[in-house]
């Protein structure tokens, strides 16, 4: 690690970037239940030796202790892959309403294709019935520098974040910048009963809070670096996300691009904007139709064609 430390450029896999860019954003706590491709993430925060770095016997126990480190004030992430997550979904929509104290992260890798999965759940669903903000890095070099945004997302709104990867990006390799990790002193743990005991009457008052978190979040998605457009010929743009972004522009550098990497709440007026400037919009994602059908939702007709890709 000392060698790691004087380094301004390493090769490294998107799971390996990941750990990286946690490591510098201050983590203490990781916990995670190993399952390709998410394995590597816990792998290489365990050679940090300034984290705690937990396996634990399944996915829900490693989910309730990332999240109870971060309610005891100190940054946290959580890992696994797709189908993991549906061990944890019980913490998952109840740390939605309660909130954090320092910044949560939940990583989910996801396996388009099947590589070494049964089946192919597509995880940004979650974003949707959990209310919580989704994530997309499209390479190494983006997953290191999105959870370091995820935390202070977290922190900023009160929520935890997901940051959703794919086969493709976490295996991956690319140069990766370097940076030294940020100092990030603890929050005090504030006894708050309304705010972390969820019985009936406390998350009801909670759910006003998610919603009005929500619109928040949204009006953020409309102003986040995450979301970019680059505007090259008006006669063709595509709205994407995540790895397919890569493949569309080795195939059309010429078009016009909506990158959604802050992928939800959506940024409808970003999207609308968009449409209007170019002739012809193409939405390309991976497996299901998660931005194609919000964007039909918006009547938007210049949305002529659309693909998903298994």
């Amino acid at each position: 690690m000392a060698k790691k430390a004087i380094l301004k450029e390493a090769f490294l896999s998107g799971n390996e970037a990941l750990a990286q860019g946690a490591w510098e954003a201050g983590l203490s706590v990781a916990c995670a239940y190993p399952g390709t491709p998410s394995t590597e993430i816990l792998e290489a925060l365990a050679l940090y030796p300034e984290l705690d770095v937990q396996w634990s016997v399944n996915e829900k126990v490693a989910y309730e202790v990332a999240y109870g480190a971060a309610v005891g004030g100190v940054r946290s992430l959580f890992a696994c892959k797709h189908v993991g997550l549906n061990v944890a979904m019980d913490p998952l929509m109840t740390s939605s309403y309660a909130g954090v104290n320092g910044g949560f992260v939940i990583v989910v890798c996801d396996d388009p294709q099947m590589h070494s999965s049964q089946n192919e759940q597509d995880t940004r669903w979650v974003g949707i019935y959990s209310k919580l903000p989704v994530l997309e890095p499209s390479s190494p070099a983006e997953a290191k520098d999105y959870v370091a945004e995820a935390f202070i997302i977290s922190e900023k709104f009160d929520t935890p974040v997901i940051v959703r990867m794919t086969t493709r990006i976490s295996h991956t390799k690319e140069d990766v910048k370097l940076k030294k990790r940020v100092t990030v002193k603890p929050k005090p743990l504030v006894k708050d009963m309304r705010k972390y005991v969820m019985v009936p009457g406390n998350a009801r008052l909670r759910h006003v809070f998610i919603e009005k978190r929500l619109e928040k979040l949204q009006k953020f998605a409309e102003r986040t670096r995450l979301n970019k457009v680059e505007m090259n010929d008006p006669k063709l743009g595509f709205i994407t996300s995540s790895v397919t972004y890569q493949y569309l522009k080795e195939a059309y550098p010429d078009a016009s691009f909506l990158k959604l990497g802050f992928l939800y709440p959506f940024c409808d007026e970003k999207i609308k904007a968009f449409c209007k400037d170019v002739r012809k919009v193409i939405i390309v994602e991976e497996l299901d139709p998660f931005i194609e059908n919000h964007i039909k939702e918006l009547g938007l007709k210049k949305v002529l064609a659309s693909s998903s890709m298994p």
